[in-house]
């Protein structure tokens, strides 16, 4: 390990010939002093080994009191009493919130490169990924490594058992699973464990699940769904009380559960001063969640904020009562400007001991659990328990506010020895991790996505932001931002350049998905029916940017979309040209007929003029989908009706065609998982597909043009798109008949997310969108 080490020090060497130390002050981070020669680069001085050791170990635990004092109150006392404030905590509240809001005025991305570059771990990730070949190595990798190695987080029941089983709620993109898996496979204790988990989180491919709740990043989802729940809805909302008991369900095989992880956030960057409050009812259903699943003697980790409000004063004390240790725990790779901390919960009394206060929490589960009445009344949390509590939240408050106050002091300017000195802790905290943690390297054979993710599947993530919306400007310029208009603030976002740039030729030329796609397995294939949409908030198949302005705009009561404006400098796909490449997208032949038949789903009037010039091709005609109602219109191509319609097109035109025929399908958008699955059938049964927007119809949307049919592989696919129609069908009514779009389920998925990530597919799906996306947005900044 020390050869690890030194090889990794090796290059800075010469950089730290002369390097700044830090003077100690009464136990405070030290301010930069005179450089010293580094000796060596394993051992410490004794200087540097306080500062080291400080970083690593920004943890309190709770003490109980030998008297049993901490009990749960009588359940018949819970959730009765109105939310109580705690004047010392709520100083402590606006003390930091003072310091905070000194940030308001700082360019979001040029703060957090300033505060990366003065974080003391900032070069930990750089250092792990060089040693350890980690598995979605990222800033939480690291820090649930840091837990597993300062925690006694497995419990010793599971280990000499050989068995351990694990639940990871609100977990995406699943670094604590990858870092649990590397920790289990590079320690001689549990190397030979046999290992199960599972996972919940937002479902990522769920449209209807909102951009600035959900994280993007799918990298392990997407080769291991079948570890994923997201309940019968197909939202993943842990906050749901069918889905908590679901989710107890699915794990009804584990023997025993001996750790709970719950990771859980969202983004709360326009109204930071609450982010405790906003969290608090997810905090919550995740500790309700985690006391109903855990056996006795397991684990719980629990990612907090800060701890000022009753909320968390009762969820601290319930946690006190349920657990033989409870830690507040500060990893030195969670940045320390933040107020992120994790609540380490160890060795569980068990659900017998809860049980009738659990009852009662999951009667009144839900996503305002923490909303209506306090847990507990005041008068009932022991004055021993709040005295710790207040300590435990004036140490961390002291520790954040040294950080942001040290953080605006840098920013004004730093001169060479304090960035040499920083430099120089930063790779002594590098160091001391790997040496720390035991960082070992694990092969790709051992990670849990063993084979090569594909590279469209990597695409998916790499092609969108990858957790949390992108933040940019300064606080105070975002929120000016939300009093403009949507039209403003698209003219002032990054977005404003590509909107607004006129269609000069009709977009989707050398963008050709080549078929007929024989790969698919079929057999795989069945359909997935869960909530119904109520708008397209998400899609893994566009820029998430355009979809939310666009939603935006589409909300403007002003504009009647279904009558969309015109612009008379936007290019229209010239129906000849279409044609014409129909005819020479293909040049499969069959010998047996002369002329070709092209399926157009469209008006007459717009394509039979072209009729007579190209003989070679003979036209026939049917409805194409009707256009979605005026209040479906955040919708998109989810309406259920519409979708319906287009499967059954493409079921018609599959019975219909002969080989080598050629098909013009006109579609909304393909942002929705089903619509994303007709274009991978017509990809399965043709040689060519590509797209050309905006279509010579003038509706908004764009045209499938699909050449050279292959019947074999239509009639493989038939069966299983027949009966995803009529799926569509029965939840609909009976066939044809308007049920109005307030039905509860509608069909969400008929192949599977592992067949649509793979291929082409998601390249191409992404370009037409964006493109149709634009296009959209460009006519209505016109109106």
């Amino acid at each position: 390990m020390c050869l690890i080490i030194r090889a990794f020090l090796t290059p800075v060497v010469v950089l730290l010939q002369q390097v700044q130390r830090m003077s100690s002050r009464n136990g405070k981070r030290r301010k930069v002093g005179k450089p010293q020669q580094i000796h060596n680069l394993v051992e410490f001085d004794p200087e540097t080994q306080t500062e080291i050791h400080a970083l690593f170990s920004k943890v309190r635990t709770y003490v109980k009191p030998s008297n049993g004092e901490w009990s749960l109150p009588d359940p018949n006392t819970t959730l009765r009493h109105s939310v109580e404030e705690h004047s010392r905590l709520q100083a402590l509240k606006a003390s930091l919130n003072a310091v905070k809001n000194q940030l308001s005025d700082k360019n979001v991305q040029v703060w957090h490169q300033h505060t990366n570059s003065t974080n003391r771990a900032g070069k930990v990730i750089t250092a792990v990924r060089s040693a350890a070949n980690a598995e979605i190595c990222t800033q939480a990798w690291c820090k649930f490594s840091e837990i597993l190695g300062t925690f006694n987080l497995l419990p010793g029941e599971a280990l000499q058992n050989g068995e351990l089983n694990t639940i990871h709620l609100c977990e995406a993109p699943g670094a604590f699973i990858t870092a649990l898996n590397h920790y289990i496979k590079t320690r001689e204790s549990t190397r030979y464990c046999d290992w199960s988990w599972v996972a919940n989180t937002l479902n990522p491919y769920h449209e209807a699940n909102g951009g600035n709740t959900t994280i993007a990043d799918d990298r392990l989802i997407a080769n291991t769904l079948p570890w994923w729940f997201f309940g019968s809805d197909n939202t993943g909302n842990i906050m749901s009380q069918k889905h908590l008991l679901e989710l107890q369900t699915f794990v009804a095989n584990m023997r025993r559960v001996d750790l709970v992880t719950a990771d859980g956030s969202f983004d709360c960057q326009e109204n930071p001063d609450e982010q405790e409050s906003l969290v608090a009812s997810l905090h919550y259903c995740e500790v309700t969640a985690a006391l109903l699943l855990l056996s006795l003697g397991g684990s719980f980790v629990l990612k907090m904020f800060t701890l000022y409000e009753h909320s968390s004063i009762c969820l601290l004390y319930l946690l006190n009562c349920c657990f033989r240790s409870v830690s507040v725990f500060k990893p030195a790779t969670s940045k320390a400007g933040n107020s992120e901390v994790y609540v380490v919960c160890l060795n569980y009394d068990g659900k017998e001991a809860v049980r009738p206060l659990l009852s009662k929490l999951i009667r009144n589960y839900g996503p305002h659990l923490a909303d209506r009445e306090a847990l507990f009344p005041n008068s009932l949390v022991p004055e021993s328990f709040q005295k710790q509590h207040e300590e435990v939240c004036v140490y961390f408050h002291a520790l954040q506010v040294e950080t942001i106050t040290e953080n605006l002091r840098l920013f004004e300017g730093m001169s060479k020895e304090q960035r040499q000195g920083l430099d120089y802790i930063r790779d002594c905290t590098a160091q001391e991790y790997l040496q720390r943690f035991q960082v070992s390297f694990l092969p790709r054979s051992q990670w849990i996505s063993r084979n090569t993710v594909s590279p469209a599947c990597c695409r998916v993530s790499a092609g969108r932001p990858l957790g949390q919306r992108k933040q940019t400007g300064s606080f105070n310029e975002r929120r000016e931002l939300q009093t403009l208009s949507w039209r403003e603030r698209i003219e002032r976002g990054c977005c404003a350049a590509w909107i607004q740039r006129h269609c000069t030729e009709a977009s989707g030329t050398g963008c050709l998905l080549q078929g007929p796609l024989s790969e698919c397995d079929l057999d795989s294939w069945f359909v997935i029916v869960g909530a119904a949409l109520p708008a397209v908030r998400n899609s893994p198949f566009c820029e998430g940017v355009l979809l939310n302005h666009l939603n935006e705009a589409l909300m403007d009561t002003a504009v009647d979309w279904t009558r969309p404006p015109s612009c008379d400098s936007c290019h229209v796909a010239c129906t000849a040209s279409i044609l014409s490449d129909v005819a020479g997208l293909c040049d499969f032949r069959d010998a047996t007929k002369k002329k070709r038949q092209c399926l157009v789903f469209g008006s007459r009037s717009v394509w039979a003029a072209c009729e007579s010039q190209l003989k070679d091709l003979v036209f026939m005609f049917s409805a194409e989908p009707s256009f979605p109602q005026r209040g479906c219109v955040t919708l998109h191509d989810g309406e259920p009706l519409y979708q319906q319609q287009l499967l059954g097109c493409v079921v018609y035109s599959l019975q219909t065609l002969n080989s080598g025929d050629d098909l013009l399908l006109p579609v909304f958008s393909a942002l929705t998982r089903v619509t994303a699955a007709v274009v991978l059938c017509l990809h399965v049964c043709f040689n060519a597909v590509t797209f050309r927007c905006p279509p010579p119809s003038g509706v908004v949307g764009t045209v499938l043009v699909c050449a050279g049919f292959c019947p074999e592989a239509a009639a493989r696919l038939l069966p299983v798109l027949t009966d995803a129609h009529n799926c569509m069908g029965q939840l609909r009514g009976e066939e044809g008949e308007n049920v109005p779009s307030g039905s509860d389920r509608q069909v969400l998925q008929f192949v599977p997310m592992e067949e649509m990530l793979t291929g082409g597919l998601t390249e191409f799906l992404w370009t037409m969108n964006s493109e149709i996306m634009q296009h959209k947005l460009h006519l209505l900044m016109q109106s």
